[in-house]
């Protein structure tokens, strides 16, 4: 997945709003990670975990990066179960093949 395949027109403004900032993040590796599980999940989550996700998306790019991949360890403040289901989606950046393939 290289970008935006849900369509917004369903969604309010504030799930366009995260939807967005997801897929523009300044980092394609975090577009990645972060739009698409926006894609996949944007629609269900609840107020509170909206609230968590604008949380967590306030993290510099190349921190989210370290701790979804696992180079660094994840602060306690990020560890939380929608922080553990956007790593779960992580994109497998590997330099051995130069595909991009998805976590499961």
């Amino acid at each position: 997945m290289t970008g935006l395949v849900r369509s917004s027109a369903d969604l309010d403004p504030r799930r366009r709003r995260i939807l967005f900032r997801a897929w523009h993040r300044g980092i394609r590796e975090m577009d990645l990670m972060l739009g698409q599980f926006c894609e996949a999940e944007i629609a269900d989550l609840s107020d509170a975990q909206l609230d968590e996700l604008e949380h967590i998306m306030v993290e510099e790019d190349n921190d989210l990066v370290r701790y979804i991949t696992g180079a660094e360890p994840v602060p306690a403040h990020l560890q939380t179960p929608l922080f553990e289901r956007i790593a779960a989606l992580r994109p497998d950046f590997s330099p051995v093949t130069g595909e991009e393939t998805f976590a499961k």
